[in-house]
């Protein structure tokens, strides 16, 4: 795997961590949580588009 397919797979794992966390409770997370998931799905884009690039898409 590559760096970048390892450094995708961690930060999918942290967001899931996250967003069950937060399924957990019933009221709605806190805007820190909801920030840090969503800052990682930009993350897990920017590294997405990247190892396109890099694979010739």
């Amino acid at each position: 795997m590559s760096k970048l397919g390892a450094l995708l797979d961690r930060l999918k794992a942290h967001q899931h961590v996250l967003i069950v966390a937060a399924a957990e409770h019933d009221s709605m997370p806190a805007d820190s949580v909801l920030k840090r998931i969503a800052e990682l799905e930009n993350a897990i884009a920017a590294v997405e588009a990247l190892a396109g690039e890099e694979d010739g898409e």
